[in-house]
């Protein structure tokens, strides 16, 4: 009955519930017409509960049996593969092993080549040998002479180790002359760069195009144009250029270790004057512009020794075009102020 109601589609559990049933089902179906007395029911009915409670541990047994099959089923699939695996671990293995055998045996002919190479050399060393005393003694006598070499040669270091001290020492007073050189430049140059912000702080109020101070070759430049000092062709300084003037040698007053150098410039427009008169040209005119501003600085304290006029003409422009701008930029009056060097000249000689 139990196959024909799984054949029937019917789940597990409704099975077991239909085979519990079914004493119970049967015992209507007894024959009505035989008397049965109500002993053998109740014992029908036992004998149907006995027989529930065996089909029922049987099918407990089976559902158990089941279960423990598929837990062999999947043991049995875990234990094929691993079969799978220790047969591939095998196949490396193998390989291994082959790779093996196979290196085994290159090393045994390399270990051959070199017992051979090794005899070989045996059977050479004595001859090997005799060549190598042979070189020893060579070298030996090679020594000695080498050895009287560096003898000559020690000698003659040390007459180079007197000469090279001789010169150290001469150094050593070059580079002591040449760090005060260098310190007395620097003194130099930072006396120059303070000259000339005392003469640009002097000159405030004059900057521009009428006047500039700058730096150039260790020298301060002191460049005065006409229009600030002289009108056309004169000699005489205007009121403006004078007072210019009263400042800058105010500053230069106590400079007593600056040297001045006045030059005065003028264009390349010849000078239209009278036969026999002053300035009779652009040279006279540019020493007499120089020769009037040495005196108004020598006037306002600056001493008269340290300060050189002189007139370079038309002949060291700014600019040598002859636009009436460049020919306005060359008419101009340069004052030069150079710091004394004899502290340098000194060190030099």
């Amino acid at each position: 009955m139990t196959n024909q109601l799984a054949f029937f589609g019917a789940t597990p559990r409704l099975t077991a519930s239909l085979r519990r049933a079914a004493p119970l089902l049967l015992l209507p179906l007894l024959p009505l017409g035989g008397c049965v007395t109500a002993k053998r029911y109740d014992d029908l009915k036992a004998q149907a509960a006995q027989d529930a409670a065996t089909r029922e541990q049987a099918e407990q047994k089976a559902t158990q049996a089941t279960a423990s099959l598929a837990s062999l089923q999947e043991n049995l699939v875990e234990l094929r593969k691993r079969v799978n695996r220790l047969a591939g671990d095998s196949l490396r293995n193998d390989l291994q092993l082959s790779k093996e055998r196979t290196a085994n045996a290159e090393l045994n002919t390399a270990y051959e080549k070199l017992m051979k190479a090794n005899d070989r050399m045996l059977a050479n060393s004595a001859s090997d040998l005799d060549r190598s005393n042979r070189d020893l003694l060579r070298r030996e006598s090679e020594l000695r002479a080498a050895e009287a070499r560096n003898a000559e040669l020690s000698a003659s270091l040390r007459v180079r180790e007197d000469s090279a001290t001789r010169l150290t020492t001469r150094l050593q007073s070059r580079e002591a002359r040449v760090k005060s050189l260098e310190q007395t430049l620097a003194e130099k140059d930072k006396a120059v760069a303070d000259l000339r912000q005392r003469v640009a702080g002097a000159l405030t109020g004059f900057t521009g195009q009428d006047l500039s101070v700058q730096v150039k070759n260790g020298k301060v430049y002191v460049s005065l144009s006409e229009q600030l000092l002289f009108k056309s062709g004169s000699t005489k300084v205007d009121p403006k250029g004078q007072d210019a003037l009263k400042k800058l040698a105010g500053a230069l007053a106590s400079q007593a270790d600056v040297n001045v150098l006045i030059e005065g410039h003028t264009d390349d427009v010849p000078l239209r004057a009278p036969a026999g008169s002053l300035p009779a040209d652009n040279w006279d005119l540019s020493v007499l512009r120089a020769t009037q501003i040495t005196r108004l600085l020598t006037t306002n304290g600056v001493a008269p020794g340290r300060i050189t006029a002189a007139g370079r003409s038309q002949y060291v422009p700014v600019d040598a075009a002859t636009t009436p701008e460049a020919r306005q930029k060359n008419r101009r009056t340069e004052i030069i102020l150079t710091p004394k060097l004899d502290e340098l000249f000194q060190l030099l000689k």
